[in-house]
């Protein structure tokens, strides 16, 4: 593999598979389900299940790409007939590549809704605003297919501008820049959060205990959320082992990983709950609380009209960095189409996405009357990818690190023998199944 399609450091690596992992599941997702879910034992059970399910799957990913060092269809093949087995196994990453497109599809256009709110921010629109005017906002920007499909391309763009590099030049750059400022706006809401009344009262939400709220549905939450947001289960990782340094250990850089993940849900979960309990707005306010009542509530509150552009930029920078992640199988098999240029792999690849994500987006506007059961085209459609195909390659991509890949292939890219290597057949053969098969039997019976 040519240098410039290697990650250089063990840092900046870090920082790609960090930005892979902190999107809108972090920043969107976890306040909201959080304050669903009981707030503090939610929390520390999402901790629990990050290290059971999310960082074995996220490790076997890596250590697929860096053992193989190419494609992930290239990878798994090769694994796999070194070993003995099927050469087929290489079709389990055009099914991660499928889940990918089809997340970042509607993933980008959720993402234009954050660009829109981004620049409404900037122009001070949102700042005189109240709940219901900014309901009515959101909505209406929903209905208008020319905004949606506007945003949404705009967005893929972005996407495609990085992709259409070189590793070194493209992903790695974004990662560098991004990442550390990403935190520095965390720490400056989160200092401006703590001047505020409901400080306190967010911190005792999340940390104290109270058992009273544990329930399988709240497990099962927990679970998925563990799952569902640490960038795993499309293959996505795959790609990126295969840039890692060859000297980096997987097993460390993933714990690092699974750190800066978790303290971002715990700085933006502090400081989202800090604005909700000083405006006495609803704990659970779903996907509202992100676009219409946070919103107002920064644009009301002291410098609201820095603050608020500070939000949404810290938004765009996480759906940004993690979208460049989902595109990366993507872009990779178009590349190999292209005869190796990652500039028209890249283009081919937005042009797919854009397309697929026209279905999510008119979902609103003028598809908005076809429905199944009760589900919206754009319910059914993220439904699918990440309730079926997500699990069903994440359990793929386990058995095939704990059955297929050889152990000597193992022993050499984790560094582990005895009793950790025994720990970790153990994790990846069964413990990690059994909860991911809990989390795709409750998605698929809709336990709440």
């Amino acid at each position: 593999m040519p240098p410039e399609n290697k990650i250089t450091s063990n840092r900046a690596f870090i920082f790609a598979i960090a930005g892979a992992a902190i999107g809108l599941g972090n920043i969107w997702r976890f306040p909201y389900v959080a304050g669903e879910n009981g707030g503090s034992l939610f929390f520390l059970m999402y901790i629990l299940f990050v290290l059971l399910l999310g960082l074995p799957v996220m490790i076997a990913e890596i250590v697929v790409g860096r053992a193989g060092r190419a494609s992930p269809a290239s990878s798994l093949r090769q694994l796999a007939v070194s070993a003995g087995h099927s050469r087929h196994w290489s079709k389990l990453a055009w099914m991660g590549t499928l889940a990918a497109t089809m997340i970042l599809s509607f993933y980008s256009v959720v993402s234009g809704w954050v660009l829109y709110f981004f620049f409404q921010s900037l122009t001070g629109e949102l700042s005189a605003n109240s709940i219901e005017m900014t309901a009515t906002h959101f909505q209406q920007l929903l209905e208008s297919p020319r905004q949606v499909i506007f945003y949404h391309g705009l967005f893929i763009l972005m996407t495609v501008a990085i992709s259409g590099r070189t590793i070194s030049r493209g992903i790695e750059q974004l990662n560098n820049w991004l990442m550390p400022m990403m935190y520095l706006i965390l720490v400056v809401l989160l200092i401006y959060a703590s001047q505020f009344s409901g400080f306190a009262p967010a911190l005792d939400y999340l940390f104290a205990f109270r058992f009273e709220a544990v329930s399988g549905s709240v497990v099962l939450e927990a679970m998925g959320h563990a799952f569902f947001t640490l960038a795993i289960g499309a293959c996505c990782l795959m790609a990126y082992g295969a840039y890692m340094p060859e000297r980096q250990s997987v097993v460390k850089a993933v714990l690092v990983v699974a750190l800066l993940d978790v303290l971002v849900a715990v700085m933006v979960g502090t400081a989202t709950f800090a604005v909700v309990f000083s405006e006495g707005l609803s704990m659970a306010e779903g996907p509202g609380l992100m676009f219409i009542a946070l919103p107002v509530a920064l644009a009301q509150m002291p410098f609201g009209s820095l603050v608020l552009p500070l939000f949404f930029l810290l938004l765009v920078m996480a759906v940004w960095t993690s979208a460049v992640n989902l595109a990366e199988p993507l872009v990779v098999m178009m590349s190999r189409l292209c005869s190796g240029s990652r500039a028209a792999g890249a283009t081919s690849a937005g042009v797919i996405i854009f397309l697929a994500g026209l279905i999510p987006g008119l979902s609103f506007s003028l598809w908005q009357q076809v429905a199944i059961g009760g589900k919206t085209l754009f319910d059914l459609y993220t439904a699918f990818a990440t309730q079926f195909m997500l699990p069903v390659v994440g359990l793929l991509v386990l058995y095939f690190c704990g059955y297929i890949m050889e152990r000597k292939v193992l022993i050499e890219q984790l560094g582990m023998q005895g009793k950790s290597l025994k720990t970790w057949q153990l994790l990846i053969r069964w413990v990690s199944p059994a909860l991911l098969l809990m989390v795709f039997i409750g998605e698929l019976l809709q336990v709440k």
